[in-house]
């Protein structure tokens, strides 16, 4: 199968913002506690906090993580995880039906984040609660003292403020299933007050609104609509949650399903502009895409357990097995996102560790890299810079979800500081190898630095706890530049990461 294909390095997308590459970890099944935290395991450090968790995390390189929810934060009582943990309350999480010891608050999870180099963003609760609750909340986190709330913060041992900028006005506030789940323009204004009090306590936050919780919702996409016209000029960013999976096995259409994200940012794309200009207002708002993953294999299962059990501490939630098939999806799913980096400038993987997450750990044993790990990493670290605009001409394949989805996806990162190009390139054809003829117009002495290929792995292999190498990257092969072109052979069904330099 013969694929042409081009790019220039004048024909800019966009400047990518590092958070693309962001995270999110809450307050659910066992995330926090026996994922980052766990007291008393041998890699235990002083905190409490995994070493061996922290390593992984570590070297995916992540700007920014959304903390501490997810549901979770719609019913949180923020000050609950504050002050000396044997003084804290035991509290009924009611989005996940299980008990909060509060052992990891907001400082532990400060500390945590430091120590892997990860800034924090933090999610208000707009569920349960209000306006008052988030300004406190700031204040406790932001201000640097001569108030209650932060006089406060510097008893509990934190003498300087964490001086956190992105701040999420709620959760899936569009949501039935969310706790003090709320209309569109009854969210809109009350999210328009928080963003204006927490302005007032620092001036340079960026505020995220709550866009749909998916593209399937019925309020989608009015709801955005509704939304910021409440709100428009006092925000920065509005939300947008999607969750993946192949329950019916058909992987073309699985893999169509990032064609359909795309089409799910552009017309939220069109809704920014709509409202923009019928308000004459001045600003930009962008989108932070600030949930996605897959997540399908034990859903329904995990959807019968977490609603009959008895409020059970930290319980096995969404702990998917990831497969080679959801390792190329999200490889071509970041790509979508690099390609859309003109809208998208935040968005998380969710979530990071035990719970729909890269990362597994194993109470009181090992901690491992699941097949997903691997894309996400090589976005991470390599695809920094400008994105490029990718022409492909090759063939097609039409499915449920979308029609005339290029079987070879390809996205393209220009970082002029490091004069590299990296091609994050997915073959989705099931069977034929793909005869690769790429033309790097403007880049005239590009070569080959490095070639990182994940291929010819049976669909449905996972790693483990036994096997956590099972499916990995391997150094790749058989492609090179000549002529101006860069020339080769992708096998099916497989994604590579090939970095060139173009000093």
């Amino acid at each position: 199968m013969k694929v042409q294909a081009a790019l220039h390095k004048e024909f800019k997308i966009a400047r990518i913002d590092d958070r693309l590459y962001s995270a999110f970890i809450e307050h659910m099944g066992r995330a926090i506690y026996s994922g980052i935290y766990e007291p008393g395991h041998p890699q235990a450090d002083a905190h409490g906090f995994r070493k061996d968790v922290a390593a992984l995390v570590r070297d995916l390189n992540i700007p920014a993580i959304r903390y501490p929810g997810g549901n979770f934060v719609s019913a949180y009582n923020w000050e609950d995880g504050i002050g000396p943990i044997e003084d804290r309350p035991v509290r009924l999480d009611l989005a996940w039906r299980s008990k909060e010891t509060n052992h990891v608050g907001t400082n532990e999870f400060a500390v945590w984040a430091k120590d892997v180099g990860i800034d924090m963003m933090l999610a208000v609760n707009l569920g349960s609660r209000g306006l008052s609750d988030a300004r406190n909340f700031m204040e406790y986190v932001n201000h640097p003292g001569g108030t209650y709330w932060s006089d406060l913060r510097r008893s509990h041992g934190v003498e300087d403020p964490y001086d956190v900028k992105m701040w999420c006005l709620g959760n899936e506030m569009d949501g039935p299933w969310q706790i003090g789940h709320k209309e569109a323009k009854e969210y809109g204004r009350l999210a328009d007050e928080t963003a204006k009090a927490l302005r007032g306590l620092t001036p340079d936050a960026e505020m995220i609104v709550c866009g749909s919780s998916n593209d399937e919702m019925a309020t989608y996409p009015d709801w955005e609509r509704g939304v910021l016209e409440e709100c428009y000029e006092n925000v920065d960013y509005i939300s947008l949650h999607k969750y993946f999976g192949n329950s019916s096995g058909d992987t073309l259409n699985f893999f169509g399903k990032i064609e359909e994200t795309g089409r799910y940012i552009q017309a939220i794309g069109g809704v920014i502009d709509f409202v923009k200009a019928k308000k004459r207002a001045k600003n930009d708002i962008y989108i932070c895409f600030d949930e996605w993953n897959v997540w399908y294999h034990n859903r329904e299962e995990d959807s019968k357990n977490w609603k009959s059990w008895d409020w059970p501490e930290a319980p096995a939630l969404l702990e998917e097995d990831y497969n080679f098939e959801d390792a190329l999806f999200i490889g071509g799913l970041l790509n979508e996102f690099i390609r859309r980096s003109d809208r998208v400038k935040i968005a998380c993987i969710a979530q990071l560790v035990n719970v729909i997450a890269p990362i597994r750990a194993e109470k009181g044993g090992p901690a491992w890299r699941q097949t997903i790990y691997y894309p996400y990493q090589f976005a991470s670290l390599y695809g920094r810079g400008d994105a490029l605009n990718v022409s492909v001409n090759g063939p097609t394949y039409d499915c449920s979800v979308a029609d005339d989805v290029q079987y070879l996806d390809v996205a393209a990162v220009h970082n002029t500081d490091e004069q590299a190009v990296t091609l994050f390139i997915l073959n989705r054809h099931l069977t034929d190898t793909v005869d690769l003829d790429m033309d790097l117009a403007g880049f005239v002495n590009a070569k080959v630095a490095m070639h990182k290929v994940m291929a010819g792995h049976d669909l449905r292999l996972t790693n483990g706890p036994d096997n956590p190498d099972r499916v990995s990257p391997k150094d790749g092969s058989g492609v090179g530049v000549e002529d101006g072109k860069l020339r080769g052979n992708l096998p099916p069904l497989s994604y590579h990461v090939v970095r060139l330099d173009v000093s």
